[in-house]
């Protein structure tokens, strides 16, 4: 009769501790899972230093793409770029004037200058003949007629040189110092570009539509290069992040559709898993309850549509279920 007894408590006790383990699961499962509201930040910066002069936006306020956020002091930096931008012009000039050789002025006086040569080289072929007639008839000297003939030739070969001279004249710089103009041209193109784009950095403005989450200084500080200045919150990285028990991550895969009900909302949002990560971890202590000890957990990422994401606030605790789709 005792040991009768004894199998059937025995019985009653394991019936009831699987009673007990799955009205468990299924009470994880209807109740879901813990999380909270992840939002990723836009935190705004310049890569230049400087006295923050304007501070745009406030806290709370939401932006578009273009809304002016803050401008640093940028004194320094305008004046750098019309130095550069003075510098590059006086380059230019200087390799228009290269190109187009010698004045007008300057072209005249060689044409004149070779008028003359040939005119001179014109008289001398004339007295040469004159004096090739008298040799022959045997007037003059040999003498004479070689000094003739090599006055002529003489200016022959002036009106050459001044024909190259003139020729040179209206060809403009050599091909060399052509191009070192043009590589001063763009190095001069280059430093201005440069100067440009700092006075540009000193000044940031929104790069999406998001929410001004935070302002990090006060106009008339001295902001650090790379310092952020504002940080944005856009709907885009706005996500939800829970946590599953071991037991229950094969159910979930990326792609995935789950409910998030979220505290304060008359109904539950649509969401799609975009993240499981490959490595448990206990259950993080801002999800401790007394229902729910240090388990071992997978944390899971979900996105929502923009449109819904707007009006979330990182922080706000959710419960996720999964749906049917």
């Amino acid at each position: 009769m005792s040991k009768t007894w004894a199998k059937c408590s025995f019985l009653a006790l394991i019936s009831l501790v699987a009673i007990v383990v799955i009205s468990g699961c299924s009470r994880s499962n209807e109740n879901g899972w813990q999380g909270y509201i992840e939002g990723e930040f836009i935190y705004v910066s310049s890569p230049l230093g400087g006295r923050l002069d304007k501070l745009m936006v406030s806290k709370g306020a939401r932006v578009s793409p273009g809304t002016p956020l803050f401008e640093l002091e940028r004194a320094a930096e305008v004046a750098a770029q019309r130095q550069a931008y003075q510098q590059l012009e006086s380059a230019k000039a200087q390799l228009e004037d290269l190109k187009k050789g010698s004045r007008p002025e300057e072209i005249a006086a060689l044409e004149a200058r070779l008028g003359q040569a040939r005119a001179a080289a014109e008289l001398s072929r004339l007295e040469l003949v004159r004096q090739e007639a008298l040799f022959k008839a045997s007037a003059i000297s040999a003498s004479d007629f070689d000094r003739a003939r090599l006055t002529h030739e003489a200016d022959a070969r002036t009106v050459d040189e001044e024909q190259a001279k003139l020729g040179t004249a209206r060809l403009g710089g050599r091909f060399d110092a052509v191009e070192a103009s043009n590589a001063a041209v763009r190095a001069a193109a280059d430093a201005e570009a440069h100067a440009r784009w700092s006075v540009d950095q000193k000044a940031q403005s929104a790069s999406v539509s998001a929410l001004v989450f935070d302002t990090l200084y006060r106009e008339g500080e001295f902001v650090a290069p790379g310092n952020p200045v504002v940080s944005l919150l856009a709907p885009a990285n706005i996500k939800v992040r829970f946590f599953v028990p071991e037991p229950e991550i094969a159910q979930i895969k990326a792609g995935s559709h789950v409910s998030v009900k979220v505290q304060g909302l008359p109904s539950p949002l649509d969401g799609i898993v975009s993240y499981l990560s490959p490595q448990p971890e206990y259950t993080p202590p801002v999800l401790y309850n007394q229902d729910n000890r240090s388990k071992l957990v997978f944390m899971v990422e979900a996105v929502f549509p923009q449109s819904t994401a707007a009006d979330l606030h990182p922080g706000q605790p959710v419960d996720v279920q999964l749906t049917a789709r």
